[in-house]
């Protein structure tokens, strides 16, 4: 088929190769000239594991293209994806300025029978939206052209984004219309030649709904886990113990049942709160999701009040090493992590910070700490403890999983560590001499 996805941000350049990479003739077009021409030359602006080979190769095979003219690529489209970004509004709402943007630019330029699918995050009732300022733009032009609005709403895990494209476990596809819904299962076809068909049909409000509710109960869960935790630390348990076995009952699961920092990304926060608009908009109150919101943003702090527990409400003078700054591992996303928010208690008590990343830093530098001045970023995990007076884990990538204990005995003024990961093992920490904090135990 041939594809055109607007929007080159993650989830439009994931879903635009993984579509050409199963044969599919697919134009990604952005407004941002520069982005696409650094599209051109091989340049991601994403951090993600095996897109960048995967672009290269699908450019070489000419299935892959990268435009700003959507006009010349609406011409022969057989669907066009909006995957632009719906930044959260001051009240929490999804900002949907930019979706309908690209509907009125589809009304004003489409010349055939055409499927526009909405595959951004947006909430209930934005088909409508779509479909509404679509139909003006083709009245302007007294064209009555055929078209369909669906709603596929994307399940991607940063980190692992490519393998859950290429092998979903469901997609789901909102449609009002028998022949849009065949065309959406063509598309996706190739996807589950290996497995039983997972692809999942219903409404446009309820495959809306689906995108919002599924990020709201991963959420929760992961919340209910870190209020565990501190329920733990009041009463002496081991929240990594009851985790397990809570974890053994297959009606719980293992899943986002990790105590931690808190959660972050540009999924969670963002859908949580746009799910809560929307209940206050038709006049409920969310209090479970309220809750679920509320106990994460308190949770992004625990760590920071260890810290000033251990050291004091002054930290002049003190400087800590940060291994890990993206909310995540296997990603440059820095949106809402917990790193931003305890760096910056500690900083403005007068902290030191030593930060090392494997693929964040930049993000942190130009971005996100931006504004920061006590913030040194180092190259290595090792070289940001030198003169430390403690090590702090916020993200868990696998190097931070098995590092030389000796040599942050050595390098650290003291050997004090604060672990909100929950990486390693309480009991053998202590037995090789390590001051050693983590969620959930005391």
């Amino acid at each position: 088929m041939n594809l055109t996805v607007i929007g080159t941000g993650y989830v439009g350049l994931v879903s635009g190769t993984c579509f050409a990479e199963m044969g599919n003739t697919v134009t990604c077009i952005d407004v941002d000239s520069k982005k696409i021409e650094d599209l051109k030359k091989g340049i991601i602006p994403i951090y993600e594991p095996g897109l960048e080979a995967m672009v290269a190769r699908n450019v070489n095979n000419k299935t892959l293209r990268f435009s700003t003219d959507l006009s010349k690529n609406l011409e022969k489209c057989d669907i066009a994806f909006i995957a632009v970004g719906t930044p959260m509004g001051d009240d929490g709402s999804a900002d949907l300025q930019y979706v309908l943007q690209v509907a009125k630019e589809i009304g004003q330029h489409m010349t055939h029978k055409l499927i526009v699918v909405d595959k951004s995050t947006v909430p209930v009732g934005t088909a409508d939206k779509v479909r509404g300022v679509i139909k003006e733009e083709l009245t302007k032009r007294n064209l009555q052209l055929e078209f369909d609005v669906v709603s596929n709403p994307e399940f991607l895990k940063e980190g692992d984004a490519i393998n859950d494209f290429m092998k979903p476990d469901r997609v789901v596809v909102g449609s009002d219309d028998d022949e849009a819904t065949d065309k959406m299962r063509a598309l996706y076809s190739p996807f589950f030649r290996s497995s039983a068909d997972r692809l999942i049909t219903m409404d446009v409000r309820s495959a809306e709904m689906t995108k919002y509710v599924a990020n709201a109960m991963l959420a929760t869960k992961i919340s209910f886990m870190n209020e565990i935790a501190n329920i733990c630390e009041l009463v002496d348990a081991d929240v990594n113990k009851v985790r397990l076995g809570i974890g053994s009952d297959s009606r719980i699961g293992y899943s986002f049942i990790y105590p931690g920092s808190g959660y972050g990304g540009s999924c969670f926060p963002k859908d949580v709160k746009a799910l809560k608009k929307t209940a206050e908009e038709h006049g409920y109150t969310a209090k479970l999701i309220t809750s679920v919101e509320d106990v994460n943003n308190k949770q992004k702090l625990v760590i920071a009040k260890k810290v000033i527990n251990r050291f004091g409400e002054d930290l002049s003078g003190k400087t800590f090493a940060v291994w890990g700054l993206a909310f995540k591992p296997e990603t440059d996303d820095m949106r809402e992590a917990p790193s931003i928010y305890i760096i910056k208690e500690l900083v403005k008590r007068g902290a030191k910070i030593n930060a090392y990343d494997p693929k964040a830093m930049e993000e942190a530098q130009h971005f996100y700490l931006k504004d920061e001045k006590n913030i040194s970023y180092f190259n290595s995990k090792y070289e940001t403890l030198k003169g430390a007076d403690a090590m702090i884990l916020l993200t868990e990538w696998k190097e931070f999983r098995s590092p030389d204990f000796e040599e942050l005995q050595v390098q650290l003024k003291e050997p004090v560590i604060f672990d909100g990961r929950n990486q390693y093992n309480h009991e053998r920490m202590l037995k090789k001499g390590f001051e050693y904090f983590q969620i959930g135990k005391k």
